[in-house]
Formats: C-alpha cells, structure tokens, sequence
C-alpha cells in the first residue's frame, strides 16, 4: 500500500499535529509505504524528519501559481500511490485532477472544522463543493463538520483525533515549571490556562474579560496562556503591566504536556463568529493529563465535551458565564477530581493513536478492496 499525503505545512496546528502522528502510528506497520508533500519548508513537528520518509516540497511563488499543478502531477507519475490523502482545502484542488488522471483514490481530508459560513464565499466550503465530487472518501475529525459541509454520506467518515499518550510519561517536574512561570514553586494558587493559536478563530477576549475580573476579586488564582499568532501582541497589550504576573502569555512553547499539567482546569474558547471547531488537540490534551475543561459550546467540541461530565459547556462570548463556571470548579475540589477522571477516562477510550491508525488503515484497505473488486 503505497499513501502520499499531502498538506500545506507542518507548522503548528491540529490537522499538523494529526498528521504526524497518523504517519508516526503508520511507520510501524509494514503493509504501508508513504510519502509526503508540503507547500511551506517551515516545519514544527521535527518529528517528520526521523520517519526516515521522502519529504517533497512543493513551493508556490504566488498564490495563483498553476504550475503546482504539473509539478504534483510528476510527483504522483514517480511514486505512483495507491492512494493521495490531502489534508486541507488548498491540497484537494491540486489533488483532484493528478488523481482523476493517474486513477489514484482521493483520500479528502479537508474536513477539519464546521465552518460558519455555509456559501461560496468561504473558500474552503467552496474547495469542497468543488473536489468532493472527485473524492473516493471524505474525511472529517467531527461529525460536526461533516453535517456542516454538507459532504455526501455514502462515502464520507469520521475519524477521531489520535493521541500517542506516551507524549505525556517524561514530563517536566512540576515544581521546575511553576518556578519558570511564576519565578516560585508551590503555593496555594488555581491555574486556570488556554493552549491555542492567537488568531481571530480564538475567543481570548472573553477570556482576558473574564480574567481580570477574577485576579482582581481572588489573589489565588492565575491565568496561563500558551501560543503565538498574528494577534499574540495585540492581545497581550490588553492587560496592564500591572497584572502580566497573574495573566501570564508564554508564547509558542515546546513542553506544552509539562505546563498544562500544572493546570486545575483547561479552557477552550472560541469565536463563534468566524469559527467552528472540530476536534480540538488542546481539549484533547487537557483530558489526558486529567483536567476538567471549560469550552465554547458548538461544533466538535460537543462530542468531546459531556457538559457537567466531564467538564462545563458555556455560550460563546459569554464572560459572565465563564467567570461563574470557573468559580465553581475553583471552590469544588471534589467536582474537579471527578471531572478529571471522567476526561482522563474518555481521552484514553476514545482518542488513543492506536484507534485513529487503525480506523485509517482500515479504511486504506477498503479503498483498495473496492478498486479490485
């Protein structure tokens, strides 16, 4: 079985972080050959390059530069896949002539959030009108997202996130961590923290709102925001020097596992108004190393979030009801615990890289299996 896979970066993100641990997940099974194509030579998850794979890149000068078209086409005419998994709006349209001419299946990966804006002027809901019908399958992170673009059920498939949760067994002394937030180790303090992209598809208005009313109200508690973005400065400069120790933005960073594991509850939000989620990596985080999460109500995140299960569901843009909700977990150690357990429990069920490996093996081979059939 011969996979390309193709996406437009490896930089930091969910679909990113996917990838590349389907394809660590894949390495070790001895029926798959793979190889990947990316558009953009930045890569954060280094992980790729000890795959021992074949990296292609395929660089546009510009963003209406057509002859990624043939340059993909010699790519798949040289290995010659059985199948080309893209996994982003921009790689389908490129994948679907290459594979409608070379008779390659179309694996379209496109599928990971539930777009808000449901008509031809959101581009990826347009990509998708446009390359499902050249699509053998169609994969979503959310059956959420499937719903939302309106992709053809007979051929379409939700695979959850996959979690390596080995990823979570060295981590980083928490007293070491806290020393290097906070300047000091222990201390009675509450960690309330955001592991997310400082872009406009994140809600960190609500949140700062609702953050400066609580470390202005309760001395014990302490916000934690982890990323980088095109909004990261602009976000930061909304909170007065006077309180950059008690909300605390420590950028892009590489021990994300050791810090959120020193958080008391793990927050998601989002901007309802130009974004749907899918799976979120980051919920996905929180619930491994045990946290109870906090998260904007809609899209994926309902399927991973059992609203006072394992966590609370809140409206969008609502810091009112963010306040009081983390003032409940706050005061309730016993509700915390039990959430904790609840979302360590469906993390390792539900989200285990060995289940999302399998599932796309599986249905690798039933692509195949219809091909000869």
């Amino acid at each position: 079985m011969r996979i390309l896979f193709f996406i437009d970066s490896l930089c930091a993100g969910g679909k990113e972080r996917r990838l590349t641990e389907l394809m660590k997940g894949l390495r070790l099974n001895p029926e798959v050959n793979f190889e990947i194509v990316l558009m953009d030579k930045r890569v954060h998850y280094h992980q790729v390059f000890s795959l021992n794979i074949r990296i292609h890149y395929l660089l546009r000068k510009t963003k209406k530069d057509l002859s990624v078209f043939p340059k993909f086409y010699k790519i798949c005419k040289d290995y010659r896949p059985d199948i080309v998994h893209c996994w982003d709006s921009m790689t389908a349209v490129i994948s679907a002539p290459t594979c409608r001419l070379l008779n390659i299946k179309l694996v379209n990966g496109l599928v990971v959030d539930t777009p808000v804006k449901q008509n031809i002027f959101n581009k990826h809901w347009l990509r998708a009108k446009l390359t499902f019908p050249f699509s053998n399958k169609i994969i979503g992170n959310s059956r959420a997202g499937l719903v939302a673009y309106k992709a053809p059920f007979k051929k379409s498939s939700c695979i959850y996130n996959g979690m390596d949760f080995h990823r979570f067994e060295k981590l980083k002394e928490r007293e070491i961590i806290e020393k290097d937030i906070f300047g000091k180790s222990g201390g009675n303090i509450f960690v309330a923290g955001m592991v997310a992209g400082f872009e406009n598809r994140k809600d960190y208005e609500t949140l700062i709102t609702a953050a400066l009313s609580l470390i202005t109200s309760d001395d014990l508690i302490r916000f934690v925001l982890v990323g980088d973005g095109n909004n990261f400065n602009e976000i930061k400069k909304s909170v007065s020097e006077k309180y950059t120790d008690k909300i605390i933005f420590l950028g892009k960073r590489n021990d994300v596992e050791s810090i959120v594991n020193i958080f008391d509850i793990g927050i998601l939000l989002t901007n309802s108004k130009v974004h749907g989620e899918g799976i979120s990596n980051s919920i996905i985080e929180y619930m491994a190393l045990g946290k109870p999460v906090i998260a904007t109500r809609g899209g994926g995140t309902n399927e991973v979030i059992s609203d006072g299960e394992n966590g609370f569901l809140i409206n969008p843009h609502d810091s009112y009801q963010l306040v009081q909700t983390i003032q409940k977990i706050m005061s309730d150690t016993n509700l915390r615990q039990q959430f904790g357990a609840k979302s360590y429990e469906m993390a390792h069920n539900r989200f285990d890289l060995k289940i999302m490996t399998e599932s796309y093996f599986q249905m690798y081979q039933q692509l195949l299996q219809e091909n000869k059939n």
